[in-house]
């Protein structure tokens, strides 16, 4: 096992690189960008070129093995989460900071075996940051180790969030909600690089003390959520309970108990898991085509 989980990590490194560099020319192009569920839900040629790269070569290396990936998911392949070997894969983390060159953009590898995330790669690509773990083995940020911030007091902490792709008046009141009851504790400050991953990293690096979010995926989260645990840190459910993959909700900090004084002033909703039934879809819309000629 030992030798499998070492062969995934320096397979998912090297194509993590390959895939960084495809990131790093496109922002010179044209980006055609196209949406998804909703006018802010977007997703890029890249995107899918640099899924299809990542997931070409694991094939050809580990045949074996099932894939979930965003855009795989997005084009209606089935987001079901299995005790056989999974790589869950985002092509780009960021796909909003990416369409705008907003400087945090991540190339996001997770390895799962009975539904446990193994092996975690995280690429910020634009900053050249290498982060790698493998549970029981540490963290590391270009070989360096990783460790969590010692605060105990989240009044003296900062907090990562997200506000998601979800404009629906409800969440989006939860949303602020959560943000309200989070700034008003008092806490030192709320930050968020607009890539999960990311922020999941900074919580492994010590740079923030915790990161919350409803509405994400578990291809956002599934590399990053090994890098904090594996730095010391804890993941779990926005109401405290147990860390789901699967059901789009995290909150990953430091130490327990920061993380049990956000939990009381977080605003939880449940948006649709991952492994729901879904209908597949028509198809990405096409931003940059010129409007139907009405009858």
């Amino acid at each position: 096992m030992a030798d499998i989980l070492q062969n995934v990590m320096d397979h998912a490194v090297a194509v993590a690189r390959k895939a960084g560099e495809v990131v790093r020319e496109a922002l010179s192009d044209d980006r055609k960008v196209m949406t998804k569920s909703s006018a802010v839900d977007l997703v890029t040629q890249t995107d899918q070129k640099v899924e299809h790269l990542i997931i070409q070569s694991v094939k050809e290396k580990f045949p074996q093995h099932r894939f979930i990936g965003e855009e795989s998911v997005a084009a209606g392949e089935p987001s079901i989460l299995t005790d056989n070997p999974t790589w869950i894969i985002d092509p780009i983390d960021g796909t909003t900071n990416f369409v705008h060159a907003f400087p945090f953009i991540a190339i996001s590898i997770g390895f799962t075996i009975n539904k446990r995330v193994e092996v975690g790669v995280v690429y910020s690509c634009l900053e050249d940051k290498m982060f790698t773990a493998r549970r029981g083995r540490g963290a590391f940020c270009n070989g360096e180790p990783l460790q969590v911030s010692d605060q105990t007091d989240v009044h003296r902490s900062i907090i990562a969030t997200e506000f998601g792709s979800n404009r629906d008046p409800e969440v989006v009141d939860k949303i602020f909600s959560s943000l309200r009851n989070i700034l008003s504790l008092p806490v030192h400050g709320v930050r968020g690089a607009g890539t999960a991953a990311v922020n999941l990293s900074l919580v492994a690096s010590g740079c923030v003390e915790a990161y919350y979010e409803m509405g994400m995926h578990v291809w956002d989260i599934a590399a990053g959520s090994l890098l904090v645990l594996e730095a010391g840190g804890v993941v779990m459910d926005v109401d405290g309970g147990d860390a789901d993959l699967m059901s789009r909700r995290i909150l990953a900090a430091n130490n327990r108990s920061v993380a049990l004084q956000l939990v009381e002033h977080i605003a939880p909703y449940r948006p649709d898991r991952d492994d729901a039934p879904r209908i597949a879809p028509e198809g990405p819309v096409r931003d940059d085509l010129p409007p139907a000629a009405s009858d």
